[in-house]
């Protein structure tokens, strides 16, 4: 599908020795490691362009256009119809913080929003406070623990005409479970009771293809520094929303979008790296036929060519681990379904903590992570988090079958 020598070799971290091994980044879904030219364009971001937003001067001008080329950059990936709907800040959790407060002004007691249990709490808590403060009723969104899915009729049973906002999240952080199976539904009988749909897509888009025009919710979340970027949040609103919510913000603020809700001085340097980052993805080859239309009909294209890459990891992944009845996955495990999940591998052990297993790997340099991973919810739902949570073994399309099978003998030697 790829010529994985030439992709990455574009990522300087993957070439680094340590102990005299190279390490072995299984850490993605925590933050993935970045190519060179984003790396190249924050560093002459600040070496030619550094200052602030609005200046008459030559340096303030060009970074205002690098700054409006990470907007069309973000809108073009995940096919926003205007780069004016595009939102920067911090991270998804401060992003989500932000939208919560001012969807807390409009909220009324009787009103309910509904999270799920399989989310990041970056995706619950933010909605648990807005609820707190308005007076709103909570709803929950319960899951199947025997395959870690959304549980539809804990959905269908709670959904009312007193919903207002429901959120759920594209592809869980913790098992990897992708929802697409439930979003057509979960957003269709959303929309039909009236209700806004608040989707955290920070651990799908590395893995697969984002479609705004097409899909009917209100509100999408990620982070650049889950697909090959600097550490950057990315808001999406639909524009009506984002012109009539009220906004917090102080008063020289612009009105007009996307200021409005872009509170403060931004990461400027963050946001050219954010924009070499989607020129990254764009460059990845894909043959087909026919030129492609503009950008985003080619981003989709590699978008696809990655998830069938990634489905293909994770068949091996799982298959070595279920040979081993030592581990125990949780979540999805069955080959005809692996399209509704991403290379993200939760698994625990009869005789070893989580910590214990992320130690070992650790001192092979394979990087891992253990604990919860702030999905608390899950981790309380499947009886994980009084014994330390679970090992996530998570990979993105740079790694390979041989890393695979090098985290495996590892495992072995536990």
């Amino acid at each position: 599908m790829f010529d994985f020598a030439s992709l990455r070799d574009q990522f300087p971290g993957l070439q680094q020795k340590r102990d005299g091994r190279t390490p072995i980044f299984f850490d993605g879904p925590a933050g993935t490691q970045v190519p060179q030219r984003v790396i190249d364009a924050m560093v002459s971001y600040l070496t030619t362009c550094n200052a602030n937003h609005g200046g008459m001067f030559a340096t303030s001008q060009e970074s205002d256009t690098i700054v409006d080329s990470a907007h069309q950059a973000m809108a073009d990936f995940l096919g926003a119809s205007s780069k004016d709907e595009i939102i920067f800040g911090q991270n998804m959790t401060s992003l989500t913080f932000h939208l919560s407060r001012s969807i807390a002004k409009v909220l009324k007691p009787g009103d309910e929003v509904m999270v799920t249990r399989l989310d990041h709490d970056a995706n619950v808590t933010p909605w648990v406070l807005a609820a707190r403060d308005s007076g709103a009723t909570v709803r929950w969104i319960d899951i199947h623990p025997e395959d870690c899915t959304l549980d539809l009729e804990s959905f269908r049973k709670q959904l009312s005409e007193k919903t207002r906002l429901v959120a759920v999240g594209a592809a869980s952080n913790s098992v990897g479970t992708i929802n697409l199976p439930e979003f057509d539904e979960i957003i269709g009988e959303s929309k039909r009771a009236g209700a806004w749909v608040f989707v955290a897509a920070v651990h799908y888009v590395p893995h697969g293809p984002v479609g705004l025009p097409s899909v009917d919710y209100d509100f999408l979340a990620c982070s650049a520094y889950k697909f090959f970027g600097p550490h950057v949040g990315v808001l999406w609103g639909r524009r009506e929303l984002l012109e009539t919510l009220p906004a917090f913000k102080v008063r020289p603020a612009p009105d007009a979008l996307p200021g409005r809700w872009m509170t403060g001085t931004q990461n400027h340097e963050g946001l050219a790296g954010v924009a070499a980052a989607v020129d990254y993805l764009d460059s990845v080859p894909v043959a087909t036929v026919g030129p492609f239309p503009d950008r985003r009909h080619r981003l989709i294209e590699v978008m696809k060519r990655i998830k069938y890459h990634e489905e293909r990891l994770s068949a091996r992944l799982l298959a070595g681990l279920l040979e081993r009845p030592r581990f125990r996955v949780w979540g999805i495990t069955k080959t005809q379904d692996l399209e509704f999940r991403v290379p993200t591998i939760a698994i625990t052990a009869k005789d070893a903590s989580p910590q214990a297993i992320a130690n070992h790997l650790a001192s092979r340099q394979i990087f891992v992570w253990a604990g919860n991973m702030y999905a608390q919810e899950v981790s309380e739902r499947l009886g994980l988090e009084r014994t330390g949570g679970f090992v996530r073994l998570g990979m993105v399309h740079y790694n390979t079958a041989d890393e695979i099978d090098a985290v495996l003998r590892a495992l072995d030697e536990l």
